[in-house]
């Protein structure tokens, strides 16, 4: 049997970057992947969880 399919978002060895766009959203992105046009690099690459931290913190709610 092969070896099963890992969420590259679900594997703890992967780097992680937080992307933003021109409308201020943000979004979690594996270091190993190329940028998508209109997106740019704000934070990392590091672990999942200071990206998520990261987000937490400078996100704001544009609903409010």
């Amino acid at each position: 049997m092969s070896e099963q399919y890992i969420n590259p978002f679900d594997d703890p060895e992967n780097q992680f970057m937080v992307l933003i766009n021109h409308q201020g959203q943000y979004s979690l992105w594996p270091e190993f992947k190329p940028t998508p046009a209109g997106w740019e690099n704000t934070f990392g690459p590091c672990d999942k969880q200071r990206c998520i931290d990261y987000i937490e913190t400078h996100w704001q709610d544009i609903r409010v």
